[in-house]
């Protein structure tokens, strides 16, 4: 039916009215702050409290990495990397060189986390992050020093080649360095089944990350227990 173009706008009007009508009554409250007087607003502290940020993990000194060369890893492997990064730190020690600070390592699945922290013991920033799946190698049987433990790490460099290298960290005792050994067999044992559970690796063999990894660590940790 025709209608005059007069009265198809006031039909439309009328319509958007209404629909303005219903939002309107469907909107949400304004947040009351804004309804604060600004005496109470003035009252209130401006100034952020920072939250100090901690980690849970196992406290412990890192003695630094170096690489080694080979591609399998046996029993002993990491003594003469130990031995040489702990002789490093003794003369950081004298010549006061040495890094003031101790760190937090932190075993997860997927992840390891060193956090270094500062000379008063808090968090810092600075933070180190080792893939699980590249440990080759773990071990914390150590003859000279029996409270290190140390992991091999295949590094990618830039190139795409990669390198092993051997980290170590001083523990406060023997009995947490055999901890660090068993979180990080139980962290490569969860990693592995959950990759193998998604499909990323097969039963039988593994990713190219797993192809050199799958086997080291089980195989070094229960002469750790």
């Amino acid at each position: 039916m025709w209608q005059p173009a007069s009265e198809r706008l006031q039909h439309f009007q009328t319509m958007l009215k209404t629909k303005l009508n219903v939002l309107t009554l469907r909107k949400e409250p304004l947040p009351t702050v804004i309804f604060h007087e600004p005496e109470a607003i003035e009252l209130c502290t401006t100034t952020p409290v920072a939250k100090s940020r901690t980690h849970t993990g196992y406290k412990v000194n890192y003695l630094g990495k170096v690489t080694i060369s080979g591609s399998q890893f046996l029993s002993g492997c990491t003594e003469g990397a130990v031995v040489g990064l702990v002789e490093h730190r003794a003369l950081a020690q004298q010549q006061g060189t040495c890094p003031k600070g101790s760190s937090v390592l932190e075993i997860r699945p997927f992840q390891v986390r060193l956090h270094h922290l500062d000379e008063h013991g808090e968090a810092s920033s600075n933070m180190d992050t080792y893939q699980v799946a590249r440990i080759a190698y773990c071990t914390a049987d150590h003859s000279v020093r029996p409270n290190v433990f140390a992991w091999i790490y295949r590094e990618i460099n830039d190139d795409l080649s990669f390198q092993m290298d051997c980290h170590a960290v001083e523990c406060e005792n023997k009995l947490e360095a055999k901890r660090l050994a068993h979180s990080m067999m139980e962290a490569f044992r969860k990693t592995f089944h959950s990759m193998r559970s998604d499909g990323r690796i097969h039963k039988s063999g593994s990713t190219d990350d797993f192809a050199e990894d799958s086997s080291t660590p089980e195989d070094t940790t229960p002469d750790d227990g």
